[in-house]
C-alpha cells in the first residue's frame, strides 16, 4: 500500500472516530458476551451486552483493533443501544455488501457506516471493521 494509498484510506473522519469510541469497558450486569478476531492483522473486539424482551438495553466494548476497526466501533457503539437483536444479522450483512460489494450503506442510524466505502478495495481490511457486530451478534447469541 503506498502513502497515497494510506492517505486516501485513513480520511480525517475515520480518524476522528477513532478518538470517540463509545461504551469503552465493562458493563455492569452483563447477560452476553461476545469476542471477534481478524485473523489477516490481530484485531480483536470483545463485547458485553444486555436485552430485554429482543432489544439490547446495555452494550460495552474493548476495542484492540486498527483504525478502521476503531472507528466501525465508534459508528457501532453510538448507535447500538436501543436496537433488536433480530436486525443485527442483516446489519452485518448491508456493511459486508458495502465493502464487497459496493451496495448502499446500512440506514440510519448505520448510516456513518459510509466513510468505511474507502476500505471497499482493501479486502484483507474487511473484517477489521465488521468485529464489533460479529462480537454483538455472539453476546447476543449467548444471552
Amino acid at each position: 500500500m503506498s502513502d497515497g494509498d494510506l492517505i486516501a484510506l485513513y480520511s480525517a473522519r475515520i480518524l476522528e472516530l477513532t478518538t470517540h469510541i463509545p461504551h469503552l469497558g465493562r458493563l455492569d450486569g452483563a447477560l452476553g458476551q461476545g469476542a471477534a478476531r481478524s485473523p489477516q492483522c490481530g484485531s480483536t473486539v470483545s463485547v458485553e451486552v444486555a436485552v430485554r424482551d429482543g432489544q439490547i438495553t446495555g452494550f460495552a466494548q474493548n476495542v484492540k483493533a486498527c483504525a478502521l476497526g476503531q472507528a466501525s466501533a465508534a459508528i457501532f457503539g453510538a448507535a447500538i443501544i436501543g436496537q433488536k437483536v433480530a436486525d443485527l444479522p442483516a446489519l452485518r450483512g448491508q456493511v459486508a455488501d458495502m465493502l464487497a460489494l459496493g451496495t448502499a450503506p446500512p440506514p440510519a442510524p448505520f448510516a456513518q457506516y459510509e466513510v468505511l466505502r474507502a476500505a471497499q478495495t482493501y479486502k484483507n481490511r474487511h473484517a477489521s471493521i465488521l468485529l464489533c457486530i460479529d462480537a454483538t451478534i455472539k453476546a447476543c447469541a449467548a444471552v
